[in-house]
C-alpha cells in the first residue's frame, strides 16, 4: 500500500510536468479505455495544462528533460523504438541531449578518491576543477597524469566521473517505470503486444551498463582493437590503472566537432573525404566487426587537425552477430537493387517473418516501402528511414523485433543527419554501397559458404568429445538407476531399462560416427 502511494505521488509530479509541456498524449491510449481516466485527463489539463505549438515529439522531449536524468535516458531509449512511438516522435526524441548542470568538484574528488583508493593528487597533476561536459549520468574533467621517470610532464587525459547518488535515483525511477508498465498491461490489454514490461527491462540493462564505467572502458578498448589499422580513425586509449566502476580515465583528444563546418573549413579539411571515411568506418564496424558505436550524435565525434576521426563516449554500443549481418546485407542490397522478392525471401529464410504469412503480400508491402523512398534523388535517399518503415511492419506480419537492428537504424538516422549537414548533395550510405556489395560477394559466394561450412563443422567436431562424454555419463547414470530399480523389484540386472541402456551404449559410437560423416558432407 505504501509503495503504491509513493508511486502515485511521483506520478502526480510526472503528469503535472507533462501537462505543463502539453505532452500528455502518451497517456491517451489508457485514457481512451477508461471514463475515469478521461475525466482525470481533462482535470489535469485544466489545472496545469499550457498550450504549446511544438510537435508532439518536441513537447515530450522538453518534458522528459525537465523531469531529470532517468527520463532523458528513457527518451533516448524510445528514440530507437519507432515501432512503439512512431517515426516522427522517434526522430524528435533522438535530438535529446542529456546536458545538465555540473555537480560540485568536491563530490567528484570524493568519488575519485574512493574508487582509486588514495588522494586525488596521487593519480593526477593539474586536475581541472571545472568540468568540460556534464551529462545525465556523469561529467568530464581534464587533467594530467603524474610524469613517468624521465618525463617533464605527464600525458593529458579526460576523467569521467559518475554523478553522486545516480544509482539510487535510477533504481527508484525504474521501479516506478516497471509498476507503470504492469499497470498499462492490465488496463489496456491491446497494448500488451508492445511489451511495456519488456521495454523497461531492456532499458534497465542499458542503464546498468552505462553506470559501470569499466564496461565503457572495455567497449572503447574493443573498438580500438578492431579499428587499429583503419586509416584516419583513432579510438582513445584507456588508462586502466585510473579506471574503476565510477571513474574512467582516457587520453585527451584535440579537435572540433564533426558538424562544425566553419572550423573544419578554416582548418583546411576535405569535407567530402570526412564524409567518405565516416561511411567507411561505420560500414567496417557493422559488417566486418559486428560491434559499432551506437551514440554517434555530433558531440561524440571529433575531427583532429590532420583530419583523423576521433569518437568519444562509448556507453552505448551495438552488436550484430554474423547471421544478422548476412541478413542486413541481403536486405540492403535487395532494396537498393529494387529486388523486393529477394528481400521478402530473405525475411522468410531467416525466420524473421513466420512461414504462415503470405510471401506475395509481404513482397507487395516491401515494394510499398521501397518505391517512395528509392524514387527520390540519390542524395535524398534515406536508408535509415527505409529500415524504420520496414520495422514498422512488425504488427501486420508478426515479424520478430530485432533490438540491435533498431539501435542500428537509430544510429544510421543520426549519422545521416550529420552527413547531410556536411554535404547535402552526397548520400553517405551510397558512398559505402560498393563496400557492402563487395562484402556480400566475399562472404556470400559459394566459396565463402564452403569456408563458413568448414568453420561450423570444425566447431561441431571440437564439441563432439564433450558431447560424447556427457552422453556416456548420462547412460552410466541411467544404467545404475536401472540396476537399482531391478534389484529393488527382485528382477534380473540385465532386464528392462538396464538392457536398453546397454544396447544404446553399444550403438553410441556408431551414432557419433554417422554424425561426423554428415557434418563433413555439409562442406562438400
Amino acid at each position: 500500500m505504501f509503495t503504491a502511494l509513493t508511486h502515485i505521488s511521483r506520478m502526480t509530479v510526472i503528469v503535472k510536468t507533462l501537462a505543463r509541456h502539453d505532452a500528455l498524449w502518451p497517456l491517451d491510449p489508457v485514457a481512451e479505455r477508461s471514463r475515469a481516466a478521461r475525466v482525470l485527463r481533462r482535470a489535469v489539463k485544466g489545472l496545469w495544462g499550457r498550450p504549446n505549438t511544438g510537435r508532439p515529439g518536441e513537447r515530450l522531449a522538453d518534458a522528459l528533460s525537465a523531469l531529470g536524468p532517468t527520463y532523458v535516458k528513457l527518451g533516448q531509449a524510445l528514440s530507437v523504438r519507432a515501432d512503439l512511438v512512431g517515426e516522427a516522435v522517434a526522430h524528435d526524441l533522438s535530438r535529446l541531449q542529456d546536458g545538465l548542470d555540473p555537480f560540485p568538484f568536491e563530490d567528484a574528488r570524493r568519488a575519485i578518491e574512493a574508487e582509486l583508493v588514495g588522494p586525488l593528487e596521487k593519480f593526477y597533476d593539474d586536475f581541472h576543477e571545472t568540468p568540460v561536459a556534464a551529462a545525465s549520468i556523469a561529467q568530464v574533467h581534464f587533467a594530467r597524469l603524474k610524469p613517468e621517470e624521465g618525463e617533464e610532464e605527464g600525458a593529458e587525459v579526460a576523467v569521467k566521473v559518475l554523478r553522486p547518488g545516480i544509482e539510487r535515483q535510477f533504481e527508484r525511477d525504474i521501479t516506478l517505470f516497471r509498476w507503470l508498465a504492469g499497470l498499462v498491461e492490465r488496463l489496456a490489454p491491446s497494448l500488451r503486444r508492445l511489451k511495456p514490461v519488456a521495454v523497461v527491462d531492456t532499458f534497465e540493462r542499458w542503464i546498468d551498463t552505462e553506470m559501470d564505467l569499466r564496461l565503457e572502458g572495455a567497449a572503447a578498448s574493443e573498438l580500438r582493437e578492431n579499428c587499429e589499422g583503419d586509416e584516419g580513425f583513432h579510438v582513445v586509449r584507456v588508462d586502466w590503472e585510473r579506471t574503476g566502476r565510477r571513474v574512467l580515465t582516457i587520453e585527451r583528444l584535440y579537435g572540433c566537432r564533426i558538424d562544425d563546418l566553419e572550423s573544419l573549413r578554416a582548418g583546411g579539411q576535405d569535407i567530402e573525404d570526412i564524409l567518405r571515411r565516416s561511411a567507411s568506418v561505420f560500414f567496417l564496424q557493422v559488417f566486418r566487426d559486428g560491434f559499432f558505436h551506437a551514440d554517434m550524435h555530433p558531440g561524440n565525434m571529433f575531427v583532429a587537425a590532420d583530419g583523423t576521426l576521433c569518437p568519444v563516449d562509448f556507453g552505448i554500443m551495438g552488436r550484430v552477430d554474423r547471421r544478422t549481418r548476412f541478413f542486413l546485407a541481403d536486405i540492403l542490397t535487395g532494396f537498393l537493387n529494387r529486388d523486393y522478392r529477394r528481400v521478402a525471401d530473405t525475411h522468410f529464410e531467416y525466420g524473421i517473418v513466420p512461414a504462415s504469412k503470405s510471401r506475395e503480400e509481404f513482397t507487395q508491402a516491401l515494394r510499398a516501402i521501397g518505391e517512395p523512398l528509392l524514387d527520390k534523388p540519390l542524395a535524398e535517399i534515406s536508408i535509415a528511414r527505409l529500415l524504420s518503415h520496414l520495422f514498422r511492419t512488425t504488427e501486420r506480419f508478426e515479424m520478430e523485433t530485432q533490438p540491435d537492428l533498431l539501435l542500428l537504424q537509430k544510429t544510421m538516422l543520426v549519422a545521416e543527419g550529420v552527413g547531410r549537414k556536411l554535404n547535402p548533395n552526397v548520400n553517405m550510405w551510397l558512398m559505402a554501397r560498393p563496400m557492402v556489395e563487395d562484402w556480400v560477394i566475399a562472404n556470400r559466394s559459394p566459396e565463402a559458404r564452403i569456408v563458413e561450412g568448414v568453420r561450423e563443422t570444425v566447431g561441431a567436431l571440437e564439441r563432439l568429445p564433450t558431447t560424447l562424454r556427457r552422453a556416456e555419463e548420462t547412460l552410466e547414470r541411467l544404467s545404475r538407476d536401472g540396476a537399482r530399480n531391478s534389484g529393488g523389484s527382485g528382477g534380473s540386472g540385465d532386464s528392462g531399462p538396464t538392457r536398453r541402456n546397454q544396447e544404446l551404449a553399444t550403438w553410441l559410437p556408431a551414432i557419433f560416427a554417422v554424425l561426423v560423416v554428415l557434418l563433413i558432407a555439409r562442406v562438400l
